[in-house]
């Protein structure tokens, strides 16, 4: 139940501050009301979503701290992988396969789909290492990206420059330069996490410099 929710966030179909209703999430999953609580307990616990008293369960908004602090285990977990690949790396099909889906949102001007697909871009580096604790990981860290995404008011020009990026970093991984690769990635993280924040610092500014609560 966790993994249906949790991938419906990660797919934008739960932005930040909805409430999330336990009658009509149940029914439409079929789940008792004990195994959706179990499930957004567990949400919470990844920070996904935040209890309200008297109001009830909602996805999390973020914070500027949350996307510094996300970008930096991101960094971490993403460059480490990808700098311990050597040749000959595992084999590249599924990140090569991200890449591609995400040249055909470009033509359909689908900027949720794009997001996603470089989402998969991201879960696929890191699936390089052959860990499913690894994995699980990300998996909770790309959920909570999509949500930090809907701070971004033009998702286009956020997402789209970030796909010469990806081709440019599989094409190291084809070549055996996993560390070479890996620096591009952090360049690459850092760049969109400057970004993100320079957004979220704008948004509070218009918004009298408030923040949306991180829960």
């Amino acid at each position: 139940m966790a993994a249906i929710l949790r991938s419906r966030i990660s797919d934008g179909y739960f932005p930040p501050g909805t409430r999330l209703a336990e009658d009509s999430i149940g029914t439409a999953l079929g789940v008792s009301r004990n195994t959706l609580r179990e499930a957004f307990r567990l949400l919470s616990h990844e920070r996904l979503l935040v209890h309200e008293l008297n109001r009830g369960m909602f996805v999390r908004t973020y914070t500027i701290e949350d996307v510094v602090d996300v970008y930096r285990v991101r960094r971490i977990v993403e460059c480490g992988v990808v700098r311990a690949l050597r040749d000959p790396v595992p084999s590249l099909a599924g990140v090569a396969a991200a890449v591609e889906e995400g040249e055909a949102p470009l033509r359909h001007a689908d900027w949720q789909a794009l997001g996603t697909a470089n989402l998969r871009f991201h879960q696929e580096l890191v699936a390089l290492a052959g860990s499913a604790r690894t994995n699980e990981l990300m998996s909770g860290l790309l959920a909570e990206l999509r949500l930090v995404f809907h701070g971004m008011a033009n998702p286009r020009r956020f997402h789209e420059p970030y796909l010469a990026r990806n081709r440019e970093i599989l094409d190291r991984l084809r070549a055996g330069d996993g560390p070479g690769a890996a620096d591009d990635l952090e360049v690459y993280l850092r760049a969109a996490e400057d970004q993100i924040v320079a957004a979220y610092t704008r948004r509070g500014a218009e918004t009298g410099g408030a923040e949306p609560a991180g829960g």
